[in-house]
């Protein structure tokens, strides 16, 4: 499978990445190598890592506790003095095997220690591979707002082994379902045709939409690297799917949900309004919530939860001022960015969601 050349580094597939990254190892001659996994990818993941790098540099393994609730400046506080006892140096390398989790934080963590050290990214994750693969978006959480602290920075290369999917369980693998239906309901009619004629979810007919996803955000980051324009559309779906991962997150009464799920449910929403303010055409609408909720479990949101939602809405990063922008579609394939959207039509589309 054909390399993909990003803003100043490759993503690389298969038996090729890990030729990739022994090459880079050979040519840099890292201090030492660090990995960074949670407790999945160090049993699942890691020893087919190590079973594919070809070197004699000391490595050792820094392991953090997975999930979203631990993407925060106290786990990067943790690890950047754990880099600091370990001896690491301005010529160490960080690998960052895992989820977006993993990768957006161990990014933040290497372009932040020490001014900035060598890092790579292995994403293990459907959601990981096609969307945190490219872009150059690290960060953490703020509390439950969403990637509020981190910058722009660049790894030294994105290796996609698709083996890693037959590692996640099921839950995992749908939710990373979730930003490839994006990509198709927003720029590739051809890939939601696909999705929405599927019988059962399988991971190897999944695998095949990898490569084709990654291309899509690879060439929209290209043009517009800083989201100043065309990079908003993806966050289709994610303005209102992002304020309810958050509420679900912070929540004692409610079970987390996954990112997939919430972005799922925002991309409904999101249907919703374009019909409501662009004429989006309302089978259209129906046809994306019927197929979502083929794919997804309906999530119980009740409408003593909108004020709280709605309160996170107010945080996302694509604001202007009080004003709530969403990325609209008028048509599959034709968007319109920054829309202002009233809080009345975005609790008719929660409404729309639970009917």
């Amino acid at each position: 499978m054909q390399s993909i050349l990003s803003d100043n580094y490759h993503v690389h597939f298969n038996e090729y990445s890990y030729r990739a990254l022994n090459a880079f190892i050979l040519e840099n001659s890292p201090s030492k190598i660090f990995i960074l996994v949670d407790e999945n990818t160090h049993d699942h993941c890691a020893p087919i890592l190590l079973s594919n790098l070809e070197t004699h540099c000391e490595i050792e393994m820094l392991e953090i506790e997975s999930g979203e609730a631990h993407k925060n400046l106290d786990t990067c506080m943790g690890l950047w003095q754990t880099l600091t006892e370990l001896g690491a140096d301005r010529k160490s390398l960080l690998i960052n095997l895992g989820g977006g989790v993993i990768t957006d934080m161990g990014g933040f963590i290497a372009s932040t220690f020490k001014r900035g050290i060598w890092f790579v990214n292995i994403p293990t994750t459907l959601l990981s591979m096609v969307d945190a693969s490219v872009g150059g978006k690290t960060g953490v959480d703020l509390g439950v707002l969403k990637n509020q602290i981190g910058l722009f920075s660049y790894p030294e290369m994105v290796l996609i082994d698709p083996d890693y999917l037959e590692t996640l369980p099921e839950r995992e693998t749908i939710s990373g379902l979730a930003e490839i239906i994006k990509y198709g309901l927003t720029f590739d009619t051809r890939i939601w045709d696909l999705i929405r004629n599927y019988k059962t979810i399988d991971v190897q007919e999944l695998k095949k939409l990898i490569h084709p996803s990654i291309t899509i955000k690879n060439n929209v980051v290209l043009k517009d690297p800083k989201e100043a324009n065309l990079r908003k559309v993806l966050n289709f779906g994610h303005t209102l799917g992002h304020a309810i991962e958050s509420y679900f997150l912070d929540s004692d009464t409610k079970e987390t949900i996954t990112h997939g799920e919430a972005i799922a449910i925002g991309m409904v929403c999101a249907a919703y309004i374009s019909y409501k303010q662009l004429d989006f055409p309302i089978d259209k609408v129906e046809e994306i919530k019927h197929h979502i909720l083929q794919i997804y479990d309906k999530v119980n949101i009740e409408q003593e939860d909108y004020k709280a939602i709605l309160a996170l809405l107010i945080h996302d990063k694509k604001n202007v001022g009080s004003e709530l922008n969403f990325v609209l579609l008028k048509d599959l394939s034709k968007w319109v960015i920054d829309c202002k959207v009233p809080t009345d039509i975005i609790t008719a589309s929660l409404d729309y969601y639970n009917c």
